[in-house]
Parts: structure tokens; C-alpha cells; sequence
């Protein structure tokens, strides 16, 4: 492994006049789709590993969805065409004459999460459909081989990339849209749909947040309903920023509202994939859990890969672990950026190259090298622990 440590300049993202950053949430038809992919991936991870004692090839990263038609309304509403959801991709179905129902594995994974993330929906609003196909011999042989051996070689050339600390504005997003959308007492309102985008700018030390919620029309009678709904949206949504570090935020919920003219953000299931509004994994939040155009981010999907060899989604979970550990761990050190390089065919655990960017209080970055370098490279070695926790959905990639 080619590991280059350096001193970096000042962080961009944290002491720039102007920050944004995203975050897609669980009920967003982006979202829903790295969910669905991610849920799918697992499932057949763990099928294989009860079933077989190892991870077997499969990647199903490639999700989907066409949005329906619907006609929300206050006190009622339908769905008029279901959204439609394609899962594409490759697994093993068959080891040594030994059969695997990939399909009905990923369809009941894909199912159950759907309807976890979308409580309101029901069976005649979606069509699922999994165009699962087998992957090309050498690549099953060859996972075979490496289960054997324990030692997984990288089946992709890609990039994985972390950093750490999040800046107080990337913490704001990421804690506003969870407790919008986990917090049971804020769950509980059920005019609340799941879908929430927010958007998040900071000019110098003024902060902004524009949240986006599919409200359920069902639950409100009409339209002074919805605009107490909304303004009661706003109050937490600054109640959850101003629990976080740096400066107060202000909020604004659904904007391309005209409310003179009766036009408002409302669905019939709590998510604009009902009505039009498409969705495709990979093109959502980062591994890290958000879209941040000011820092390092790569183009890689992270859900429905496999956790063994896929280096698309082993790297960038790792990168951001060793980030977060590093900033933790030595003193001196304020911000750290990994970036991991693979080669096809290599070791998961030796990367072609590693680079660490330390921003430190004034410290030499050599003098850490040796630490650095034995951190970096026990995350390396122990990507097989991390794929078991991968498999088992106890780690966010999305």
C-alpha cells in the first residue's frame, strides 16, 4: 500500500464564506431507493452466509423507480397508478447444484423496507419487480476461491473517500432530517409524511434551511389545517437546529407553496414517488448520509453492493471510519481527509494508494506517521468484521 500523508491547507468546506449541503430523506424516492437496494443486498448476504458459510457473489445497486399518479386532497385522496420499482443486478443462484430463490429473497427484502420507510402504503400502490441475473462464471468461481482463503480481492477499481469532523452545518442537516423523521414524538404527527428534503446554506455566519415535506392530506380538512401543519413543521425543525453547534438557523417548509391559490405540498402516502417524481439509487446521500458539493465526495453508489469485495462500498465506509478515529484519537489533529484508490484484483485490505490529509493545530504531520499509518492500516485488515456489520444493517451507507 502507497500511503502519503500531508499537511492540507485550510478545510474549505467549514471556513468558506458560503456552504450547502443536502440530505435526501427516508422517504424520498432517492432515498427509497438505496434503502431498497441496501435492504435486497443484505438479504442475500446473509442468505448466503447462513446457507453456505460465506458471502457469495452479488451486487443489486441498480434500483429503479417510476413514479405514479395520485389525487391527494384534504380529508381524502387516492392513488391513481402504483409507482413501478425495478431491482437490477447479479447473484449467485445456484452453488454446486444447490439452488437459491435470489428473486424471492430480494422481493421480500425490497417489500418489508418499503413498507417500513412508507407505513401509509399499500400493496395496489406499488409494483415491485427484480431483474435479478447470474453473475458471470469466473466472477462466482473466483468468490468462491477467496471465501476459502479469506483473503477478498477488490472485484472493482474505484474510490472510496471520508473525512472528519462534520461542520456545524452538516450536523444541523443531518439531526434536523432524523428527528423529523425518526423521533417518535415528532413522528406521531400523522400529517408528517417521511419524504423531507432539506437543503442547508450557510453565507458567513447566517444559516438557512429549506425543508421539503409531502404532507398526508387525509390528515388535514382543509387549508388552514395545512398551514398550521406547516408553521408547527418550522418551530421543530428550529427547536432541532438550534440543539446543534454554530449559528441558529432559520427555517422555511415547503416554499413553492401559494397558498392564495390553494396550491400546497400534500400526497396521499407521505411520499412524492406517488405522484411522478422519480427515483434511482446512487443518486442520493453519500455514505456519510449527505451531499456535500464543498467537500471531497465521490460519484460511487454504496447500497445493494456486496460488503466482501466491493470496494465501491467497503472504501467509502472505511474512509469515513479512519476520518472520524484519527480526529478522535491524536490530539492536535482538527480535520482529516482519506482517500482510498483500489485495483481491480488487489487485496481489499492493500489499497493502491492511501491518502491522508491532516489539518493540525500547529503539529509536523510526520511526527504522527507512524500512527497514522498502523490506524489506517487495522481498518484495513479488519474489512471482514465490517462486512458482517454491513450485512446485518448495523451501518448507515446512505
Amino acid at each position: 500500500m502507497d500511503l502519503r500523508i500531508e499537511r492540507g491547507p485550510a478545510p474549505a468546506a467549514p471556513d468558506a464564506s458560503v456552504e450547502v449541503v443536502e440530505r435526501k430523506g427516508r422517504g424520498h424516492p432517492d432515498t427509497i431507493c438505496d434503502a431498497l437496494a441496501e435492504a435486497a443486498g443484505n438479504a442475500l448476504a446473509r442468505a448466503y452466509l447462513e446457507r453456505f458459510g460465506a458471502v457469495l457473489h452479488h451486487n443489486v445497486d441498480k434500483v429503479l423507480l417510476v413514479g405514479g399518479a395520485s389525487s391527494p386532497a384534504f380529508g381524502a385522496g387516492e392513488v391513481r397508478d402504483p409507482m413501478e420499482i425495478v431491482l437490477a443486478g447479479r447473484a449467485t443462484d445456484a452453488v454446486r447444484g444447490v439452488e437459491v430463490d435470489v428473486r424471492g429473497i430480494v422481493l421480500e427484502a425490497a417489500w418489508s423496507e418499503l413498507r417500513r420507510r412508507i407505513p401509509r402504503l399499500r400493496p395496489q400502490h406499488a409494483r415491485l419487480s427484480a431483474r435479478i441475473r447470474p453473475g458471470a462464471a469466473e466472477l462466482v468461481s473466483t468468490f468462491m476461491r477467496q471465501a476459502q482463503t479469506g483473503v477478498w480481492l477488490a472485484n472493482d477499481t474505484s474510490i472510496g473517500v471520508g473525512y472528519a469532523p462534520r461542520s456545524p452545518l452538516e450536523r444541523t442537516v443531518l439531526a434536523v432530517e432524523r428527528g423529523l423523521t425518526e423521533d417518535p414524538a415528532l413522528v406521531a404527527s400523522p400529517e408528517r409524511g417521511p419524504d423531507v428534503k432539506i437543503m442547508g446554506v450557510r453565507r458567513d455566519d447566517a444559516a438557512e434551511l429549506t425543508v421539503a415535506d409531502a404532507f398526508v392530506g387525509a390528515e388535514l380538512v382543509d387549508l388552514g389545517a395545512y398551514r398550521e401543519a406547516r408553521e408547527a413543521l418550522r418551530r421543530d425543525a428550529e427547536a432541532l437546529a438550534a440543539r446543534e453547534p454554530g449559528p441558529r438557523a432559520t427555517v422555511s417548509v415547503n416554499t413553492a407553496d401559494d397558498l392564495a391559490r390553494g396550491d400546497v405540498y400534500l400526497t396521499v402516502t407521505g411520499t412524492s414517488a406517488e405522484a411522478g417524481d422519480d427515483g434511482e439509487a446512487g443518486r442520493g446521500n453519500r455514505a456519510n448520509g449527505l451531499i456535500t458539493p464543498m467537500r471531497p465526495m465521490t460519484m460511487e453508489s454504496t447500497a445493494g453492493k456486496n460488503p466482501v469485495s466491493h470496494v465501491g462500498k467497503i472504501y467509502n465506509v472505511v474512509a469515513t471510519r479512519i476520518a472520524e478515529e484519527l480526529v478522535e484519537a491524536l490530539d492536535d489533529v482538527a480535520h482529516v481527509e482519506i482517500c482510498l484508490v483500489s485495483r481491480i484484483g488487489r487485496p481489499v485490505r492493500e489499497p493502491q494508494i492511501a491518502r491522508v490529509r491532516l489539518w493540525t493545530d500547529g503539529r509536523d504531520p510526520g511526527e504522527l506517521e507512524a500512527e497514522v499509518e498502523a490506524r489506517v492500516r487495522a481498518h484495513l485488515d479488519t474489512t471482514g468484521a465490517l462486512a458482517t456489520r454491513l450485512a446485518r444493517g448495523e451501518l448507515p451507507v446512505f
